[in-house]
């Protein structure tokens, strides 16, 4: 099968989109087929991990600053993805994008106008879980326990009033990867924390933090996999923690009680299906001090580098990385 693996692109989670690619461009020509790997940014082709300059030293520890995504977004790929010749012909794309176009259902809509089948979930899905003050919204309609939260402008006395004091964690609403993402423990650090993330892209939210174990549940088809615990060097699961060997330790599956268990992963599957979401997901969660879960986001195209998570529960599920990727292709051909 001729499949066509996008990444790259000129989002912040650039570098993690291109490891992302290669990572799955590799695994699907492992199970025999002819896959071609295109920068998304501009259309052409990564022949190997040194073709593509961010992925020759794997993904750097902070994100692309915003000056290099401006230079990269002026050749942006403009044509009908139909017109190139490298995806012409290619039986399915594997959408390996994070942020921007790639996952908030403007790419999953022109590829449904051309008629080509595409991995992960449609259009609407993808803006609905890339969105997080929309998601929070449907998760609170559905009975699915999230932090409360409020929307910049923020004064200090609101947090106090609405969201019980500090700590609180400060994030744009449209970025993964916690791109942007602070937590604040003061009045006098929430201006700046705002700031940073009002530098990145959605409007900032701040978010009633909640301390606690670090959760991941990954969705493939519509069952839950094993679930995942994250023990970050850092004191959230940040950008530097999650593409960094050896910043965090995992634990597959989490020790929890079969009841614990079976809650966060019907949590997860909830949450999967109120954002309409298709194929695959990992939801992040925090499992209280008190034993209650809560649904912080959902990812409808996840991580699937060396350190991600999904793959990291679809191993302890007996699913090998390489049948994995074949899976999610084959659940795009189904659809």
């Amino acid at each position: 099968m001729k499949i066509a693996v996008l990444m790259g692109g000129t989002s912040a989670e650039r570098d993690v989109s291109l490891a992302t690619g290669w990572e799955i461009a590799r695994a699907l020509r492992e199970r025999g087929h002819e896959v071609v790997a295109i920068d998304a940014a501009d259309g052409r082709l990564i022949q190997s991990p040194e073709a593509a300059g961010e992925l020759a030293s794997g993904i750097g520890r902070t994100p692309p600053a915003r000056g290099e995504l401006v230079q990269l977004a002026g050749g942006q790929l403009t044509r009908s993805l139909e017109e190139l010749p490298d995806v012409r012909g290619a039986e399915a794309v594997f959408i390996a994008l994070h942020g921007g176009a790639g996952e908030d259902g403007r790419l999953q809509a022109l590829l449904e106008l051309i008629g080509m089948p595409y991995t992960g979930s449609g259009p609407l899905g993808s803006g609905l879980a890339m969105d997080k003050l929309v998601a929070k919204e449907l998760f609170l309609s559905a009975g699915i326990r999230t932090p409360p939260w409020l929307v910049v402008p923020v004064e200090p006395l609101a947090v106090e009033s609405a969201l019980g004091g500090f700590p609180v964690v400060v994030k744009p609403s449209h970025e993964g990867s916690t791109v942007g993402v602070s937590v604040v423990r003061s009045p006098d650090e929430l201006a700046g924390a705002i700031e940073r993330a009002a530098a990145f892209d959605g409007v900032p939210l701040v978010e009633k933090y909640i301390p606690g174990r670090e959760l991941a549940v990954g969705v493939l088809g519509e069952e839950a996999l094993p679930v995942v615990e994250i023990r970050p060097r850092h004191e959230i699961y940040d950008y530097e923690c999650k593409y960094t060997r050896g910043m965090s330790e995992y634990e597959v599956p989490a020790s929890l009680s079969p009841e614990c268990t079976e809650e966060v992963q019907s949590l997860a599957v909830r949450a999967h299906r109120v954002l309409r979401l298709h194929a695959y997901s990992r939801v992040d969660m925090r499992l209280g001090h008190e034993g209650q879960p809560w649904c912080l986001e959902v990812n409808s195209l996840p991580g699937m580098t060396a350190t991600s998570l999904l793959p990291k529960a679809a191993a302890a599920a007996g699913v090998p990385f390489e049948e994995l990727c074949e899976r999610i292709v084959q659940l795009a051909l189904d659809r």
